[in-house]
């Protein structure tokens, strides 16, 4: 009995083509990888400055130096709070100003902080503390900055 094994020269050919296609295709993959890996990629420096809190408190303007943060805070909650303590990243400073609804305040946390060199990014979580002045109720809000140290 003959066994013979058939010409497989087209299976060979298209097996070659997608190997060869196969590994360009992993090469590009690892490079864009190691892009995003590194930050090349990051979207943070393309897009511009953010400041976003929760509903009710607004982060009117911000000024990010190496040794403090000053942000301007607007209040439209439809009743009176207290602030008690705001952070923004590293820095943090405790307060007792009181703010109706619908009006601005300025709050320089910081002094002691360390938010990095002028020119480069920075990215902090705040948390501001506060008290309903009506209810006596202590609550917290959260939000996150985007900026340029300057």
């Amino acid at each position: 009995m003959d066994i013979s094994i058939p010409n497989n020269k087209k299976a060979q050919a298209a097996m070659e083509f997608l190997m060869t296609y196969g590994w360009a295709i992993l090469v590009v993959l690892a490079a864009i990888a190691a892009l995003a890996y590194f930050g090349v990629l990051s979207p943070e420096k393309f897009l511009g400055e953010k400041c976003i809190l929760e509903p009710g408190l607004a982060c009117v303007s911000h000024k990010v130096e190496p040794a403090k943060v000053t942000i301007v805070l607007g209040q439209n909650k439809g009743r009176t709070i207290i602030v008690n303590s705001i952070t923004v990243g590293s820095c943090s400073g405790t307060f007792t100003e009181t703010m109706l609804s619908g009006t601005d305040h300025t709050f320089v946390i910081g002094g002691s902080c360390s938010n990095g060199l002028q020119k480069e990014s920075f990215k902090g979580d705040i948390t501001i503390g506060y008290t309903e002045k009506e209810t006596n109720l202590t609550k917290t809000a959260f939000g996150n900055l985007n900026t340029k140290i300057e």
